[in-house]
């Protein structure tokens, strides 16, 4: 069955989070850390619409096939330095949020960021689970080409 289109079906919506997306674009997140972000948080929620999207953007941007391939094994991989490693922490517990973040994986991303930054990462986090979501709900695929 054929599902709807977000942007068709509800356009005021998707003009909603694209401006969100704007908003997230001109933060002083740095371009791996935004990449990091929506990777991780599209292989946790199962959106292969978003895993090929932002693979390919981190590509684009130097991500090596090396780091890309070990972000779901990051805690494993040597790859990711401090505030990678506090990132990926976080989107994950925000991503399967249980009713908490917990208070290790905040002190650590409190740690290594600013109050600004930090607060960016949290939106920037949300922002993807969201597209995820319409992503997922609505039966994205990645172009075969």
């Amino acid at each position: 069955m054929s599902r709807l289109k977000m942007n068709a079906a509800e356009p005021a919506a998707y003009r909603a989070m694209i401006a969100l997306e704007k908003y997230i674009e001109s933060t002083k997140l740095t371009t791996r850390h935004k990449d990091l972000i929506k990777i991780r948080a599209s292989q946790i929620n199962g959106c292969a619409y978003c895993v090929d999207m932002h693979t390919t953007d981190a590509r684009k941007a130097g991500e090596t096939e090396r780091r890309i391939y070990n972000i779901s094994v990051w805690r494993e991989a040597p790859f990711f330095d401090e505030q990678e490693r506090a990132i990926l922490a976080l989107t994950e517990e925000v991503t399967l949020i249980t009713g908490r973040v917990s208070d290790t994986t905040y002190a650590q991303a409190a740690k290594v960021f600013d109050e600004l930054y930090l607060a960016q990462v949290i939106m920037a986090i949300i922002t993807i689970n969201a597209w995820n979501r319409i992503g997922v709900a609505t039966e994205l695929q990645p172009p075969l080409n």
